[in-house]
């Protein structure tokens, strides 16, 4: 049987998924980036390095902030962006899906869909209140491990209002709330309500949200935000099993339907190869193009960054 291997670099989380013919997953890694999304990506395949022989490998996509980055290390052959990655994860789990609400460790997302189209989408562009960071920061300086944070919420009989127009705002009304005495679950209660109000404010400002309604990124993973967001709604909201790596799902599913005769996948070995990245600043006029370059074994294999493509060309020296 022929699967195909998806991978999805972001700044907080590297997810990889290998999925069958039937697009089913069978394996699925979640990874921190920690600033290293080679290292991570490596990483990620070297943990299905001994399941080679189980796996024939078919065609590999590539998603994510570090898409590009991903593509050159595996050898990629469909790289696209996180918007259609996750809208064909979700009509994959979802088939009438028509809102996507994502939100991940630094950014969110809402992709509208209709008749199975993408039609319309926005990015958080200047707050990060209500991503996997802000939610993992305040449980830490709440004490409470993060996978009881939403469970926690929902034993809240009496939710206090929490301003959430933006990441300071919160966190300093949340410390005046505990100064005030208010109960700890109804503090993170309010707090989950409070940022799904800035989601639907900033993000989802002006977007005609129509059920059904699936929920995904590593934030789905809280029930007190599904809650928040089923109550804002008033419709139900659906996580997906595989809701942390849906981006990942997205990018293995479009090269399976992408009709690849052969694949430019290095192989699972590619985790013991060597390679580094650079850059440097182009002076060949006044925009001044940051290019990046990424080695194999202290060879460019590949560049990016430039607006005029003068350096995609390998042969250019500096």
């Amino acid at each position: 049987m022929a699967h195909y291997l998806g991978i999805d670099v972001g700044s907080v989380s590297t997810n990889i998924v290998i999925i069958d013919d039937n697009g089913e997953v069978r394996e699925a890694i979640y990874l921190r980036t920690q600033g290293q999304p080679i290292k991570a990506v490596q990483e990620g395949l070297r943990m299905l390095a001994n399941k080679e022989e189980e796996y024939c490998i078919k065609g590999v996509g590539t998603t994510g902030s570090g898409r590009q980055l991903a593509a050159v290390i595996v050898g990629a052959d469909v790289v696209k962006n996180e918007i259609t990655a996750h809208a064909v994860a979700a009509q994959k789990e979802v088939p009438d899906v028509q809102t996507v609400i994502e939100i991940g460790g630094q950014d969110s997302k809402i992709i509208i869909l209709r008749d199975g189209v993408v039609t319309d989408f926005a990015m958080n562009t200047v707050c990060a209140a209500g991503t996997g960071s802000f939610l993992d920061q305040q449980a830490n300086r709440l004490g409470i491990p993060i996978e009881e944070f939403g469970s926690l919420a929902l034993k809240s009989q009496n939710p206090v209002r929490i301003a959430g127009r933006c990441a300071v705002f919160a966190e300093s009304d949340m410390i005046h709330k505990q100064q005030l005495g208010h109960k700890l679950e109804d503090i993170i209660r309010g707090l989950c309500q409070a940022l799904v109000r800035n989601y639907l404010n900033n993000v989802g400002k002006g977007k005609e949200i129509l059920p059904r309604v699936v929920f995904q990124g590593g934030v789905a993973a809280n029930c007190g935000m599904k809650a928040a967001f089923e109550e804002a709604l008033q419709m139900e909201v659906y996580v997906p099993k595989y809701h942390h790596v849906m981006g990942a799902i997205g990018a293995a599913l479009l090269a399976k339907d992408a009709g690849l005769k052969n694949t430019n996948f290095r192989g699972f070995r590619a985790s013991e190869l060597f390679f580094t990245a650079d850059s440097f600043e182009c002076r060949g006029c006044s925009n001044r193009c940051e290019v990046v370059n990424i080695k194999m074994d202290g060879k460019i294999i590949a560049r990016w960054g430039d607006r005029c493509n003068k350096w995609k060309t390998m042969e250019n020296s500096f």
